[in-house]
């Protein structure tokens, strides 16, 4: 679980983001693939990978010359928590606004209409059998 003196800031989440979908990455590899696309300096970079290896969120190997950096957590472990957070805090609690104010203010594709459907499915599925088992 995060605590708050480990939650990630936007450029650590960031950072997590491309370790979680490409694996184990130098810093030149995670500044090449950053998804805001943003110029930046490698010593920055490798700042925050050193503050986020402080905080708990990464840990480093070193191949060869390089140093390898790897999330200490999954992404639902590193995100729960501060998902759970903004649904409290800010919507308080009600998962319905947080789904209307998703849509409404993102591109959303077909593709992924259809997931959340899906995903709806599922758990509407999976309610009701825990439903007819307690009856």
């Amino acid at each position: 679980m995060t605590t708050n003196n480990q939650t990630p800031s936007n450029l650590e989440l960031q950072a997590l983001s491309v370790l979680w979908e490409r694996g184990p990455s130098t810093v030149r590899e995670l500044l090449a693939a950053m998804p805001d696309g943003k110029e930046r300096a490698y010593t920055t970079l490798l700042s925050v990978m050193q503050n986020m290896e402080k905080k708990g969120l990464v840990e480093r190997s070193k191949q060869g010359a390089a140093h390898v950096y790897r999330p200490k957590q999954n992404q639902r472990q590193t995100l729960g928590p501060m998902l759970q957070g903004l649904l409290r805090n800010v919507f308080g609690g009600s998962v319905s606004n947080v789904m209307q104010h998703l849509i409404a203010e993102t591109d959303v594709s077909e593709e992924e209409l259809s997931e959340i459907r899906r995903i709806i499915d599922a758990k509407k599925s999976s309610s009701n059998g825990a439903r007819r088992k307690k009856s």
